[in-house]
């Protein structure tokens, strides 16, 4: 199965190049995610495709494009190679199963005659896992963040800062689980600001209080 999921990642590779007569026919697009890395876990970015029956396929291979130049300066990398013909890592299984995972009803991959679930790859999930809004994303207020988590006692704070680096809202957020099993969180987020902002997500350590599994997320917001 992982050998015939590379090849079909080839094959739409090539059939994305083929288009219609006519030019000025306007193209209908959807979104999807695809998962790369940073600092070694998966991390959502997202990507207008060109609208299609088979989204699994487009996500594939919007993934298998890697990184754009503005997301490699936050310091994204892909495990996957446009043209995979050696056996995947684990970190590229990562990227496949949480891709090809996004979709509601979809919540299991088989890759090589095995069955992965995003759970088996928890090493490869960063602590606090933001998966609304994503980076370089327009939000209004109140934004809304929703995403998975894995911390002490489930809880983790955030922090919303204009371009300056001001803090513009704060908080605490407590996952549905955590300190070893993964919860889901929600949070909403009412701001008074229009400009570049980020959103800051990060766990302040039992040992000393210092904030660890830092996740900053570029945004453009609008009241």
């Amino acid at each position: 199965m992982q050998r015939l999921l590379l090849v079909a990642i080839v094959a739409v590779a090539v059939l994305s190049g083929c288009g219609g007569d006519d030019e000025t026919t306007p193209t209908e697009t959807m979104t999807v995610k695809a998962y790369f890395l940073r600092d070694g876990h998966v991390w959502p970015v997202t990507r207008e495709v060109e609208a299609t029956d088979d989204n699994l396929t487009a996500a594939v291979n919007a993934l298998r494009l890697g990184p754009i130049e503005v997301e490699a300066t936050l310091g994204l990398t892909t495990a996957l190679s446009e043209t995979q013909d050696t056996e995947l890592s684990r970190l590229a299984l990562a990227q496949l199963v949480y891709t090809l995972t996004q979709f509601s009803g979809t919540d299991s991959a088989e890759i090589d005659g095995v069955n992965y679930t995003r759970a088996d790859f928890e090493d490869q999930t960063p602590a606090i896992l933001v998966e609304a809004p994503l980076a370089f994303g327009e939000v209004t207020s109140p934004l809304r963040a929703t995403g998975t988590a894995n911390t002490f006692e489930a809880n983790f704070q955030y922090e919303l800062t204009d371009s300056g680096g001001a803090v513009i809202a704060e908080n605490f957020v407590t996952a549905t689980s955590g300190t070893g099993t993964r919860g889901t969180f929600e949070f909403t987020v009412p701001f008074d600001y229009d400009g570049e902002g980020t959103l800051i997500v990060f766990e302040s350590s039992a040992k000393d209080g210092s904030r660890i599994n830092v996740v900053e997320i570029p945004l453009r917001l609008t009241r």
